[in-house]
């Protein structure tokens, strides 16, 4: 899985801030690893520089292979708390998408169990 990260003009993308978005990205989706080609981050702050209640935004988009692609956004106060939340945000997108995926149809049930 390859992480990209993309900033705005207002937000300065320094190697220690994509360092701090991969351990992010790797800490929430890292069990979907195998089945991510890619995720992109895009960070940005929509005051352009003035101070404002949320107004950090993170979108990250989620590749999975074969399939369409799988976007969330989230707005905080800080950067890291942005991409956090979308992180946690993706990963239950993830986590309902692949879960329909793997269930599949005939699968023993409540209602196909044998009786004790």
């Amino acid at each position: 899985m390859k992480v990209q990260v993309n900033t705005d003009k207002n937000v300065e993308g320094g190697a220690e801030l994509v360092r701090q978005v991969e351990a992010e990205v790797d800490s929430a989706l890292g069990r979907y690893g195998d089945r991510l080609t890619r995720v992109e981050v895009h960070l940005g702050d929509e005051s352009a520089g003035s101070s404002t209640v949320a107004d950090m935004r993170c979108t990250m988009e989620a590749r999975p292979a074969g399939q369409q692609p799988v976007a969330v956004t989230h707005h905080a106060d800080t950067l890291n708390e942005a991409c956090r939340g979308a992180a946690h945000k993706l990963q239950a997108v993830l986590e309902s998408k692949f879960g329909r995926l793997d269930g599949r149809k005939g699968g023993s049930t409540i209602r196909q169990a044998e009786p004790r």
